[in-house]
């Protein structure tokens, strides 16, 4: 059974940087497509696609998240990361990593809070 699990979540002011981390147990990680989501506060029916890093290590992100954010993955470690620079307050929320093949797994979600 595939399990994802997400870290490093926290309490940041605007402009501070967060490193996300996102474990995956079971599966082969190597045959995951890996993405991170954003859910904005009180929009629980929301989730917003951030950067994709496909098993080929291709990168992708959304427009919001271009230039600040980096998403990377270490296979060995099984382990995937966001890197949030530059954080601003709409960028506060839940923020979800999932694991793709045919099927994709949700891991539970890590809360960020960018407030002064």
């Amino acid at each position: 059974q595939v399990q994802v699990v997400e870290s490093g979540g926290g309490l940041v002011q605007p402009g501070g940087s967060l490193t996300l981390s996102c474990v995956v147990s079971g599966g082969i990680f190597t045959d995951f497509d890996m993405k991170w989501y954003h859910q904005p506060i009180g929009k629980e029916q929301e989730r917003d696609l951030v950067a994709t890093i496909f098993t080929n290590g291709k990168t992708t992100y959304e427009n919001f998240s271009k230039g600040r954010f980096t998403i990377s993955r270490d296979n060995a470690k099984k382990t995937m990361y966001l890197q949030m620079n530059n954080l601003q307050p709409e960028d506060t929320g839940v923020y979800y990593c999932t694991a793709q093949e045919l099927y994709q797994f949700w891991g539970q979600g890590t809360q960020v809070t960018v407030s002064s």
